[in-house]
């Protein structure tokens, strides 16, 4: 079996205010993403976030497990090893090796409870691929 490192960002920290601006900076598109992220921030003590590429993402310490970007007219709460994540409900778009997203639109329901479901399963993955090093 292949052994793949783990993707890793520098700068994380516990709580970083430059995403609550990034955030209140987007209207009701950022509203929909804050929403998503406090999920995301709540889902354990070992929670960092960071600015990368432009958009809010959540850690396990320095390795990202979730994102919020915003976009005209549509949310994505990504994944970073979203093509492991079992997705009984069919939420999840993408194609890519690793990543996957949901999007959010204004006015369209989601199945929230299943996406909260995701996004935890994907901080506790995240943990233990941190725990195994």
């Amino acid at each position: 079996m292949m052994r793949t490192e783990l993707f890793r960002l520098n700068g994380t920290v516990e709580h970083d205010p430059a995403i609550d601006r990034w955030l209140q900076e987007r209207g009701e598109l950022g509203a929909i993403a804050r929403q998503w992220f406090e999920v995301m921030r709540k889902c354990g003590d070992e929670v960092r976030e960071v600015l990368h590429d432009g958009c809010p993402v959540a850690c396990v310490g320095d390795v990202p497990f979730c994102y919020v970007n915003v976009f005209k007219s549509h949310v994505n709460v990504g994944f970073y090893q979203g093509s492991s994540l079992p997705d009984r409900e069919g939420l999840l778009q993408g194609a890519g090796k690793f990543m996957r997203h949901v999007k959010l639109q204004p006015g369209v329901d989601v199945d929230a409870s299943s996406l909260r479901k995701l996004i935890e399963r994907a901080y506790s993955d995240a943990k233990e691929l941190v725990e195994r090093g």
